[in-house]
């Protein structure tokens, strides 16, 4: 086999999971200080996310808006199942945030001593699973990919969480399977459509599917990728998964999983059935505002730090279904790079959160107080990535959310009264972030000092390294965008031409109905 054939996508997939398959045979006594799992998951994910940088630098090319390095191999014909894999500009960039989290959220587990054998195996399967649903071209293997990962996740929340983790953990799976059941649904339904069957995404997309069969299937994978965003009201599942899961499955949930509910949308809803997306567009928007707003009045509430970031991340990814309602290229590309630029905050804020928690074993705003004085470095990296959320000039959420509002003005397809409206309220969610985040900020780090947290350590180097390497990237995407943006441009333009091809032919086929 010559490397022009070597099958790069499988092994990015493929490599995390021999990992996992090596941890059932490590040495697991309860309580021990065995750093081999940890060590040889890190090891892994390391390699994978070279592998991963080593493709999107050498072998992806950026100009090119079609699939890339495909792979597509007959795994079950009796059912039409297909190992089909293929990168282009909208799993490219999550494919790279999912593979640096990950290594990072490993890396954040340090001190992980109940069951690491599992635990590091069910990171290393979570990472399969994620660049799964991001590579794949077939729709069962899609379902497949989007069902595995929430067994680990699950079983994360639920053994290393918090009081109430098996409440919270219940609560995911059941919000997320019961929602599985409709992705699975619309999906077969299109598959079954027409004259032949196909689960391979491409040609489902060829296949052009109009009327009440698209409307349904479009319904359903907006409630079934909805949850995952997740759009109110099926969001409450997410501040309590937050809220009794660890910092590095808080890492993972933020920086990930949300952004597969995102791209699905992207993948699905947009590009497969754009007529009912133009439609429906509007509605979206109406979803997204109701996002900001709720979010952010709801993160008010919360004296939680974690359910406090959960609910920001609510109203934050509101402005990824403005963009994909705005239905122009502009939009698309606001909502992109919003996923990535959020992925990077919110994997941030939940691992300097649990930083500090490990210190003072609170996550309740009353009960901390003076922590600046005590941990300044562990402030200056709480502030630094509650400014990045706050869309501060100069940092990737101000050049995510000012690309989604330029992509609303700028879409003459809507009324100036609905683009205005739509812009007013979004921006009350811009004026309400950095109360609710300066506020937290204050109290946590300069509130009234409490003795008992008066001699906590600061940040190790481990700890900055990681901090570092989260929020480094938001600062580079704030100052120099393209680096992201030259990723995933000619997909989003591409998407951005297909929507505006359907909307030629909605209108001509009015036309010709109306004169017949």
């Amino acid at each position: 086999m010559n490397l022009e054939s070597f099958p790069l996508l499988s092994s990015i997939v493929l490599l995390p999971l021999i990992g996992a398959l090596i941890m059932p045979f490590l040495s697991s006594k309860e309580g021990e200080d065995n750093t081999l799992p940890r060590n040889i998951s890190l090891s892994f994910l390391f390699i994978d996310f070279l592998l991963i940088i080593g493709v999107l630098f050498q072998k992806f090319d950026t100009t090119n808006s079609s699939l890339q390095l495909v792979e597509r191999l007959t795994w079950l014909p009796s059912i039409g199942l297909e190992w089909s894999l293929g990168i282009d500009g909208l799993s490219a960039p999550l494919v790279a945030l999912s593979g640096l989290i990950t290594f990072l959220s490993a890396a954040a587990s340090w001190k992980i001593k109940k069951k690491s054998n599992l635990y590091f195996a069910l990171l290393l399967i979570q990472a399969s699973a994620q660049a799964l649903v991001f590579l794949s071209q077939d729709f069962l293997l899609f379902f497949l990919a989007w069902e595995l990962e929430l067994v680990p996740v699950y079983l994360l929340i639920a053994i290393w969480g918090g009081k109430k983790k098996l409440y919270a953990a219940t609560k995911f799976i059941l919000y997320t399977a019961l929602a599985s059941l409709l992705i699975l649904i619309s999906g077969l339904a299109l598959a079954l459509s027409g004259d032949t069957f196909t689960l391979n995404l491409t040609e489902l997309t060829n296949k052009n599917v109009t009327g009440s069969l698209a409307l349904l299937s479009y319904l359903g994978f907006l409630i079934g990728f909805g949850v995952k965003l997740p759009i109110f009201p099926l969001h409450t599942w997410l501040p309590d998964a937050h809220g009794e899961a660890n910092a590095p499955v808080s890492m993972l949930l933020a920086g990930i999983l949300l952004k597969m509910g995102g791209y699905a949308l992207l993948r699905f809803n947009v590009q497969i059935l754009p007529e009912v997306h133009l439609q429906l567009a509007p509605a979206l928007i109406i979803l997204g505002i109701i996002n900001i707003i709720y979010g952010a009045l709801n993160a008010f509430a919360q004296d939680n730090v974690k359910r406090r970031i959960a609910c920001s991340s609510v109203s934050h990814m509101g402005f990824v279904l403005l963009g994909i309602g705005a239905v122009d290229a502009l939009g698309i590309s606001g909502a992109m790079l919003q996923m990535i630029s959020h992925g990077l905050i919110a994997a941030a804020m939940f691992f300097v959160t649990g930083s500090f928690y490990e210190r003072t074993n609170t996550l309740s705003i009353p009960n901390m107080g003076g922590l600046a004085k005590v941990l300044p470095i562990t402030f200056a990296f709480f502030l630094a990535s509650s400014l990045a959320s706050l869309a501060l000039p100069g940092m990737s959420g101000f050049i995510s959310e000012i690309t989604v509002f330029l992509g609303i003005t700028s879409q003459e397809g809507f009324s100036s009264l609905f683009r205005s409206i739509t812009i007013l309220i979004a921006a009350i969610g811009l004026v309400l972030t950095p109360i609710y985040l300066l506020s937290m900020c204050r109290r946590v780090f300069f509130g009234p000092r409490i003795p008992a947290l008066a001699t906590v350590k600061e940040m190790n180097g481990r700890e900055l390294t990681i901090g570092f390497s989260l929020l480094l990237p938001t600062l580079v995407i704030g100052f120099w965008p393209k680096i992201a943006i030259n990723l995933y441009e000619s997909s989003t333009n591409a998407l951005s031409q297909q929507l505006t091809l359907a909307k030629l032919i909605g209108f001509i086929s009015n036309i010709s109905q109306f004169n017949l």
